[in-house]
């Protein structure tokens, strides 16, 4: 394919929103033949952490996983595509062809548009973000109030994220069972807590395992398998992740206030 047919593809916005990215196409792609993320980022020119942190928003914000991997190691973390990563990467090319065959008319000045509807691809891949968690799930409930409403989103078997939104809200993103969404955290919003039977006031606790540690001097990143390869993050102090000793493999419960968990729809 063509250089001018990629930077087609590469321009391609949906509304106001930012460019679709392919690295992330071509870091799938490189993981798929390295099987090592070291190695993938090394080859599409990312830092080990950066081609990390997007192989964790990947998987969140499809609702399969698309990478299996896990941090650490020789090779700095094996890696490779699921079935649905393989699919999506499929899906990419497929669409840059369409893409290029109606580039190709319309330069014949024959204008037309691709047939399938590849809003949903676009909107995972290219979606930029503030918030450290990006998690992409179905609503499975809306409960009205006089103000506000309590709306929760199934994000992975058995784990539900649940938000408070303004009714204004509700009705702008017409929110309603069955329709996608995705909820957006901020890390510093994730409490990390040990322990069973806790009593707290946060409306989502969610169960995790300890998948990663990133120590700076003042704080630190924990990463959490929650399931069925989706992660939720949480920035919380260094003091706190010694104190608490979280390493691979502890089990940790996730608390995260209803209102601080943003939704966004396509």
């Amino acid at each position: 394919m063509s250089s001018s047919l990629l930077n087609a593809a590469l321009s391609l916005r949906r509304g106001e929103g930012p460019r679709v990215g392919g690295e992330r196409i071509a870091l799938l792609e490189a993981l798929d033949e390295l099987g090592s993320i070291r190695a993938a980022a090394a080859r599409v020119g990312l830092s080990y952490k950066a081609a990390w942190d997007a192989v964790q928003a990947l998987n969140n914000l499809f609702d399969a996983p698309l990478v299996v991997a896990r941090a650490g190691g020789r090779q700095g973390g094996a890696a490779g595509l699921t079935p649905a990563g393989h699919s999506v990467v499929a899906a990419f090319h497929r669409v840059e062809f369409e893409l290029a065959e109606v580039m190709d008319r319309l330069e014949r000045g024959l204008a037309g548009a691709p047939a399938d509807d590849i809003g949903r691809l676009f909107w995972s891949l290219g979606m930029q973000t503030s918030a450290r968690n990006a998690l992409r799930g179905t609503v499975t409930g809306v409960t009205d109030g006089a103000v506000n409403a309590e709306v929760s989103l199934a994000v992975a078997g058995g784990v539900e994220i649940v938000a408070v939104v303004t009714r204004e809200s509700v009705a702008a993103l017409r929110l309603a069972v069955g329709r996608p969404a995705i909820a957006l955290i901020k890390s510093s919003f994730v409490v990390l807590a040990k322990g069973e039977g806790l009593v707290t006031s946060a409306r989502n606790q969610i169960k995790g395992v300890v998948s990663a540690r990133l120590d700076g001097p003042v704080s630190s990143e924990i990463t959490l398998d929650i399931a069925e390869g989706k992660t939720l993050t949480a920035t919380i102090t260094r003091e706190s992740a010694e104190a608490m000793g979280l390493a691979a493999g502890e089990p940790v419960t996730a608390l995260i206030k209803a209102p601080h968990v943003i939704l966004a729809v396509e």
